[in-house]
């Protein structure tokens, strides 16, 4: 069977094709998890939106454009839950060895704001990543495009799940990035959503709930639509977390509306999404390479850019996604489900 029209290329890009932007992952190997730094070694303005109703994050509020903090020096994504959110002491740590962060006079204080997904289903709950997993990924971190799929805070991501984890599919990260009058804007996506993720080309699904048999897609949207009756869910056992960065200089302001229009990818590649089971939330990153004068794109188009990325790279995630089984737990990957398909 030939791949979909839709199946993302390396020319999609990345989001270290942004100048100032490296990115490591940890994936541990005792059972699907791990977690994901972006890292602004020279520090970053940054913004964030959250839109799911049960967020996992840690340092968001001083991303708000009344406090005082202005720059950013890495963002933690992690699997784990809540306790994944230790992840960030182990990237602070590593920052803090080599003098990157905020001088507060006493010591150089990294800022590292993050957020979790809820990965527990797959496999022993009690591993999670935890501040030697955040030191890893700060390890690893590089300007290479970082490998996607089920590695790093998308290692243990599912996706389609409300109608029971045992009908979902593999979710896993993704990354993309979209230039416009030399300005770059890049998205790193990892994808453990409620909802289907849908080719926004085409409007089909490509991965999510599938029917009762496990042969099939079967769209949740129209399922839910129709009166069919989802499980019942814990809050927060899904969520969708990110960060777009950008070369352009932003103000605290408008890195903010950066992260918030940037959920326009989400809308369009997730369907239903933002729900009260979803703690989906995007960071926004400037390194401030390229300055927003002349000809160079301005917040229209930037928006555009971003809403873009994000859709392309949560596309990216499922398509690079593999087929994972974790004791009777046994989840297909869109890529086996189609050939499964024929």
């Amino acid at each position: 069977m030939s791949a979909p029209s839709s199946t993302p290329t390396h020319s999609a890009g990345s989001i270290t094709d942004v100048a100032g932007i490296e990115v490591g992952h940890f994936s541990d190997t005792r059972r699907p998890t791990g977690c994901t730094v972006v890292m602004a070694r020279d520090g970053a303005v940054a913004g964030v939106d959250v839109r799911g109703a049960a967020p996992g994050t840690r340092e968001t509020d001083l991303l708000a454009p009344g406090n005082l903090v202005q720059q950013v020096h890495a963002v933690m994504l992690a699997g784990g839950s809540a306790w994944g959110l230790a992840a960030a002491d182990g990237a602070m740590r590593w920052m803090e060895e080599r003098s990157i962060g905020m001088d507060v006079r006493f010591g150089t204080l990294p800022i590292v704001p993050a957020a979790v997904l809820f990965d527990l289903p797959m496999g022993d709950a009690r591993i999670r990543p935890d501040a030697a997993a955040g030191y890893a990924a700060c390890e690893a971190a590089s300007t290479a495009a970082p490998a996607e799929g089920n590695v790093g805070a998308g290692t243990g991501a599912l996706v389609g799940k409300l109608f029971g984890v045992q009908r979902a599919m593999k979710g896993g990260i993704g990354t993309a990035s979209v230039t416009v009058g030399g300005v770059t804007v890049g998205a790193l996506i990892a994808v453990n959503s409620l909802g289907d993720v849908i080719d926004h080309n085409t409007g089909q699904p490509v991965a999510g709930a599938r029917t009762e048999d496990g042969k099939a897609l079967l769209d949740t949207r129209r399922a839910l639509l129709r009166g069919d009756s989802p499980k019942p869910l814990l809050a927060g056992t899904n969520t969708t977390i990110g960060v777009i960065a950008t070369d352009a200089v932003l103000t605290k302001v408008q890195a903010n509306r950066l992260a918030m229009v940037a959920h326009d990818g989400l809308a369009r590649s997730i369907n239903p999404v933002h729900t009260m089971s979803d703690g989906d939330t995007l960071f926004a990153l400037a390194t401030g390479r390229v300055p927003l004068e002349g000809n160079a794109p301005g917040m229209t188009v930037l928006s555009t850019m971003a809403a873009e990325a994000v859709a392309i790279a949560t596309l990216r995630a499922v398509h690079a996604a593999r087929t994972v089984t974790v004791g009777e737990l046994h989840i297909p990957c869109a890529a086996d489900l189609a050939a499964a398909r024929g």
